[in-house]
């Protein structure tokens, strides 16, 4: 098979303007996709991309598209409407998912493509927008071995973290599993950093003893330095993208018939803060939501 020349993004946000950077910058031609935030796209369109004025124009042009988009809901209209990526797929052409999906979506749109002669393969992220400013990122891949083999020099440029989880519709189960861990793992650090502030303790003493034991944690680090030392940069994953992944992975144990206790709490923290209009802020926040309740007189 021939090498993989010309890429396709569609998702140019925090995480997507990382990708197409580091992808520009091993020197494969770049398609990118008009965006409502306009700063992102013009800055790779400046280093050299192309805009195309819609998915299936994107998906004529290139060899492999890359979608980074918000949720499955989004996914599906990118791919299915009349102007979207299956329209224009070529024979051969590859869609790489990095959407933190449904599986069962991605298993209904991988047969789709398949239906038009092309493959589909799901590669979510692990990480921040700051790893994917440095080609950092780690990846989760899933589907057909021989095409995410063609494919993985894209993936290297912007990722050094890349693991084969089996086959498509895999690493999207991978994803909410991982995401679940690290959610959870924010959900209960903000409630004992709000805690903690309302009961007079010594955030710093609290860190140093958290930091050395087993309590620690990267969730952990990322929220105390937020609160402790104002640091705003930290867990850049807004709050509405939270609560939907936990929804996904809910939705996935229910398939299973599994209980989900650990999750469901989370969730319910990630609704709560939406529900108070923290949906757009990022996870840290959740302790200043938690505080504001904790103001008011029961």
């Amino acid at each position: 098979m021939a090498a993989i020349e010309k890429v396709g993004l569609i998702g140019v946000g925090l995480m997507g303007h990382g990708i197409g950077k580091n992808i520009l910058l091993k020197g494969f031609k770049l398609t990118v996709l008009a965006n409502r935030n306009r700063k992102p796209v013009d800055d790779l369109i400046g280093r050299g991309a192309t805009e195309a004025k819609s998915p299936k124009d994107l998906a004529a042009a290139v060899d492999l598209v890359i979608t980074c988009v918000g949720n499955s809901a989004q996914l599906e209209d990118i791919m299915r409407r009349a102007d979207g990526v299956l329209a224009g797929l070529k024979p051969g052409t590859i869609i790489a998912d990095c959407t933190t999906a449904q599986p069962q979506s991605t298993e209904a749109l991988a047969a789709e493509t398949m239906a038009k002669g092309g493959h589909f393969v799901d590669t979510p992220l692990t990480r921040t927008p700051n790893e994917a400013e440095a080609g950092k990122l780690g990846v989760m891949t899933g589907g057909d071995a021989a095409i995410l083999t063609r494919i993985r020099p894209v993936i290297e440029a912007f990722a050094d973290t890349i693991v084969y989880c089996g086959p498509v519709g895999a690493a999207h189960k991978v994803k909410l599993i991982n995401n679940l861990l690290a959610l959870s793992a924010a959900a209960v650090t903000a409630e004992a950093l709000a805690t903690a502030q309302k009961a007079g303790v010594d955030l710093k003493a609290l860190r140093e003893i958290v930091t050395a034991g087993g309590a620690n944690s990267v969730m952990f680090q990322r929220l105390s330095s937020y609160f402790i030392d104002g640091d705003k940069s930290q867990a850049q994953f807004a709050i509405t993208n939270a609560q939907k992944d936990l929804r996904y992975y809910l939705q996935l144990v229910e398939g299973l018939s599994l209980p989900s206790p650990a999750a469901t709490g989370a969730h319910q923290l990630y609704c709560l803060a939406s529900g108070m209009g923290y949906g757009e802020r990022y996870v840290p926040t959740t302790i200043d939501a938690l505080l504001s309740l904790g103001k008011k007189p029961v």
